[in-house]
């Protein structure tokens, strides 16, 4: 799985760096950013912090 974070969109509020922190961050600027691809066996965390997205700018490619 492939993961990208539309920042265009995103109002910094953190969800995902909550649920799926091995994955997305906060970076200086407030918005959320990917830290890493997930590794195996974390697709099921990441899709429950993309469908937490309040504006749905989470956007996943399976590969």
């Amino acid at each position: 799985m492939r993961v990208r974070v539309v920042r265009e969109g995103c109002i910094g509020c953190g969800q995902c760096a909550e649920i799926c922190p091995q994955v997305f961050c906060l970076a200086s600027d407030g918005l959320a950013r990917v830290e890493q691809q997930p590794e195996a066996g974390l697709d099921a965390v990441v899709q429950m912090a993309a469908e937490s997205c309040p504006v749905s700018v989470i956007e996943l490619d399976e590969i």
